[in-house]
């Protein structure tokens, strides 16, 4: 059991410990401030102005990309822009990037230098893949904890992220993009088993 991983429901995730990590927070119910938050790219169900600013202190890192940093207003936390295969020590925090993309679809293209992400946390490495399909860069990840998503249309489905997961073994896996704009729990049960690998199914917080 993972006790420092919370989803948020669909995208959203808060990871606690060290530090408190947002990534992709949208409609989510905690108002605990963040240490560091991490968008990773700008649709309307990964970036929320309304969100960040509600657990956004003078001292919170906001990691995000130049389309996203774009329609930031009157936030008072420190930004840092950030683009694919770059290293990132925020606060202790060793924060990995690398591109998040489509491959046969055309909703997150390469060239918008959308972002997923490798964080070195609590003793553990995590990967939160981002809007995407099975890429190299994905395939070449090694990691302790993969975050993937499982609903398909936008990004890769559930036998796909199990494809992906029983490729880079990592010890544990955890489903979303699911459960409200697209998706349904189904989706992350047929990942479940399909996969070689321990999976959990976060209840949403």
């Amino acid at each position: 059991m993972i006790d420092f991983i919370h989803w948020l429901g669909h995208a959203s995730f808060k990871l606690t410990g060290q530090k408190i990590i947002y990534i992709d927070p949208v409609k989510i119910s905690s108002k605990e401030k963040a240490d560091i938050i991490l968008v990773s790219h700008s649709h309307f169900d990964h970036f929320s102005l309304e969100d960040i600013s509600k657990i956004t202190s003078r001292e919170t890192n906001i990691l995000i990309t130049p389309d996203s940093q774009s329609k930031l207003k009157n936030i008072s936390g420190k930004v840092v822009l950030i683009e694919p295969n770059k290293k990132y020590n925020v606060q202790g925090i060793l924060i990995e990037t690398f591109p998040s993309y489509n491959t046969n679809k055309k909703f997150h293209p390469r060239e918008n230098d959308w972002i997923g992400f490798v964080l070195n946390f609590n003793g553990k490495k995590i990967l939160y893949a981002g809007d995407t399909d099975i890429t190299d860069e994905l395939l070449n990840v090694k990691v302790d904890i993969a975050l993937v998503p499982v609903s398909g249309v936008y990004v890769m489905n559930a036998k796909e992220a199990a494809e992906l997961v029983n490729k880079i073994k990592p010890q544990l896996a955890i489903p979303y993009h699911y459960g409200s704009i697209v998706g349904t729990e189904q989706d992350a049960l047929q990942f479940k088993k399909l996969a070689n690998i321990q999976v959990e199914i976060l209840e949403k917080e």
